[in-house]
């Protein structure tokens, strides 16, 4: 019992952590300079650690490697569109953008969909929502030509969170082994990216993976123990609190924005990202 109640109390400690980690690493992502590089070495670290992984893990059932497949795939483009909107856009606009899309997609999926009825507590999730990414694509004024670009890359990304969440969530529950389907998720989308990546980059990549190769590499050991930090603390904890929670990391993206890109954070650009957190948090407890 005592065990229980100890574990119960970390699960809120471990979740924030998972969502300042989450925040750091996309943070350490758009630092980079070239941001191709950056990616790069993220999936770089994402085959080192999952080739090991894998060795320690029970194989998937054969259910799941269709949805495994699938996975991969869209990780890989949600992080070529994350990127994108990374190099386009600042950090503080696009993180809370493509966060806030996924949660909101797939309430309105599983209606439209799957035919599931939409509770008032989540039509009022996803109104708030809704208002806050608005708030956010207009709280430095209308975008102009310029800035539709870094906009629809991290709506793009927020599509593609979306998707593979709904896949990993059915995926995971044919596959006999959840840490054997996380291991060979990660480790299909890192060589997947690693190899579109050189392909598009060819000889001029490798010198530039040489020019910060820590950070990088930093980045892919932080979003996997992020990952880790979560699937710890799901099996532990109540799942819509748990999501709810992670998602401070919008807000802690938008003062690591400010305070180490220099970006104007605003009461306006706060207080849209502070709406979307409010709007998934009344979302995924809706679900409770």
């Amino acid at each position: 019992m005592d065990v229980l109640m100890q574990a119960g109390t970390a699960v809120p400690v471990v979740v924030l952590a998972a969502a300042v980690l989450h925040a750091v690493w996309n943070a350490l992502a758009h630092a980079m300079p070239n941001k191709l590089a950056g990616f790069t070495l993220i999936n770089l670290a994402f085959v080192g650690v999952s080739v090991i992984w894998v060795c320690f893990t029970p194989l998937p059932d054969s259910a799941a490697w269709p949805f495994i497949a699938a996975s991969a795939a869209l990780q890989v483009a949600y992080q070529t569109l994350l990127l994108q909107a990374y190099r386009l856009g600042d950090f503080g606009q696009m993180y809370p953008v493509a966060r806030g899309v996924a949660p909101m997609l797939v309430a309105v999926l599983s209606v439209s969909v799957l035919g599931q009825e939409l509770s008032a507590p989540e039509l009022t999730g996803i109104l708030v929502i809704s208002a806050g990414l608005v708030a956010l694509a207009l709280a430095d004024g209308l975008p102009d030509r310029t800035q539709l670009p870094a906009l629809m890359a991290a709506l793009g990304t927020g599509v593609m969170i979306a998707s593979y969440t709904i896949v990993d969530g059915t995926g995971v529950r044919r596959s006999d082994s959840v840490f054997g389907y996380i291991a060979w998720s990660f480790l299909l989308q890192g060589m997947l990216f690693c190899a579109g990546a050189f392909a598009l980059g060819r000889r001029g990549l490798s010198s530039r993976l040489r020019g910060a190769p820590i950070r990088g590499l930093t980045g892919g050991m932080l979003s996997l123990t992020a990952y880790a930090l979560v699937v710890w603390a799901q099996d532990h904890g109540d799942l819509a609190s748990i999501a709810a929670l992670r998602e401070t990391s919008i807000v802690i993206a938008a003062l690591l924005g400010t305070v180490f890109f220099r970006e104007r954070l605003g009461s306006r650009r706060l207080a849209a990202s502070a709406t979307v957190v409010v709007g998934i948090a009344v979302l995924q407890l809706a679900h409770a």
